[in-house]
């Protein structure tokens, strides 16, 4: 094999997973880094917003040999467990059957096991404090801080800020959208019990949903839960409206009442975290020739509603992983193919995610989503190779999103239409059989 100067910028999630990929096929990778090294220096970074793993990136994980080192630190989900305003609580089960379930994964933990396994390969080398400064794809030339490194293929692992998807937009006049939600968020936490527990119940989503707004709280291994509020940035109730710690006493008194005695660092938490802003990255093609290529948030930034940035990322790696030896390690016909057939899916997920915000915050105790989802359910029983819910489709199946967010139209205009009466039981059933093709 020819000896490659493969560069992959970036050692977050996708960063060290895609390098692992390429390592089994006998590739030499370097990976540039503009952090320092997580394993050594604390980031607070590290936790910021819980990941949801699910199956498609746990495909991802078993195929590199990853997954038997992140079990332990995995938290089982059944289902989101609703905090009403008047304190009471129910679970809404995520699926039907007993594999369909989330798994909360610290993002540090989970970060660290990926590049400890890239490093233990002997191929793949990381170094860190490197700042991606300027990328030259003509003369395949790119700069960090005063450092000039030479490549043959670059992979772009760089997050929704990436310098190389710039550079790329440049050269191949791009179609770029970064496209603002207007909402932040911010990190809190939730405090073990006094007895060195939970203080809720560990294997839940649980949410707050407040209509415009919401929080959500994901389990840790250390008994705590991390929070996260999301806010609009502007307006009565927002993170700009909320300055001082009165404030923040009275939003969550008035809202979050029944985790005010949880969470005795809160106003510590809200006035030292950052508030965090959520956009969603638009972006098309994801590639310049055979020399570049951008995959994870770096060609797909989306906001975290579906917990499916991570899962996402972590399929594109496995789709270009196969693309490579589909081409036999040619390049430029791996990244064509790659973009040419992978954007539909980042943008329907993107989309499929700002759609999971409006129903997570405000739809999730409406009777007639309630009715819906109980609908969807008997459905999927009635049919299961043609009918599943979109949110199964998405998080337990390796469905193209293209597809499940075509299919998850055609389901929802049908349950639409019976739910108002518009057609019978009978038409609903006829109209699965003729309008969805089997999937299983």
């Amino acid at each position: 094999m020819k000896k490659e100067k493969i560069i992959l910028i970036g050692s977050g999630l996708s960063g060290p997973l895609m390098a692992n990929y390429l390592a089994r096929k006998g590739y030499n990778i370097k990976i540039y880094e503009r952090r320092p090294d997580m394993r050594k220096v604390s980031q607070s970074a590290g936790r910021s917003i819980n990941l949801a793993l699910s199956s498609r990136g746990i495909y991802s994980l078993k195929e590199v040999g990853v997954y038997k080192e992140i079990q332990p630190f995995m938290i089982p989900m059944k289902g989101r467990m609703i905090h009403d305003l008047n304190g009471s609580m129910h679970l809404q089960p995520y699926g039907q059957r007993k594999h369909e379930t989330i798994f909360s994964v610290s993002r540090a933990k989970l970060n660290k096991e990926l590049m400890n396994s890239a490093e233990k390969t002997g191929k793949i080398s990381i170094k860190f404090e490197q700042e991606l400064k300027q990328v030259d794809l003509i003369n395949n030339k790119l700069t960090f801080n005063d450092l000039d490194v030479p490549f043959d293929t670059v992979i772009g692992c760089d997050g929704s800020s990436s310098v190389l998807r710039q550079e790329i937009v440049n050269r191949s006049k791009s179609n770029y959208l970064k496209k603002p939600l207007n909402h932040g968020y911010k990190e809190l936490t939730i405090s073990a019990s006094k007895s060195n527990n939970y203080s809720m119940e560990p294997n839940a989503l649980h949410i707050w949903p407040r209509s415009n707004f919401m929080m959500i709280a994901l389990p840790n291994i250390d008994k705590t839960f991390t929070c996260t509020l999301f806010l609009p940035m502007k307006g009565p109730v927002s993170f700009s409206s909320i300055n001082t710690n009165k404030d923040i006493t009275e939003l969550f008194k008035s809202f979050f009442p029944d985790v005010i005695k949880l969470m005795p660092k809160l106003i510590e938490d809200f006035q030292n975290n950052p508030t965090g802003n959520l956009s969603t990255v638009y972006c098309e093609p994801w590639n310049y020739k055979g020399k570049a290529c951008i995959i994870g948030d770096a060609a797909h930034a989306i906001v975290p509603f579906f917990g499916q940035g991570m899962n996402a990322s972590f399929q594109d790696c496995s789709f270009l992983n196969e693309l490579i030896h589909t081409f036999k390690g040619d390049w430029g016909k791996a990244f064509d193919e790659f973009s040419n057939t992978h954007v539909k899916n980042g943008h329907a997920i993107a989309d499929m995610a700002i759609e999971n915000y409006i129903e997570m915050r405000d739809l999730v105790n409406d009777p007639i989503y309630i009715e819906r989802r109980n609908l969807e359910f008997e459905l999927e029983k009635e049919f299961p190779e043609r009918f599943i819910p979109r949110y199964s489709m998405v998080s337990f199946h390796k469905i193209p999103y293209s597809e499940v967010y075509q299919r998850g139209r055609i389901q929802m205009d049908l349950m639409n239409k019976f739910q108002k009466g518009l057609i019978s039981k009978i038409q609903l059933n006829e109209s699965i059989i003729n309008q969805l093709e089997p999937l299983i």
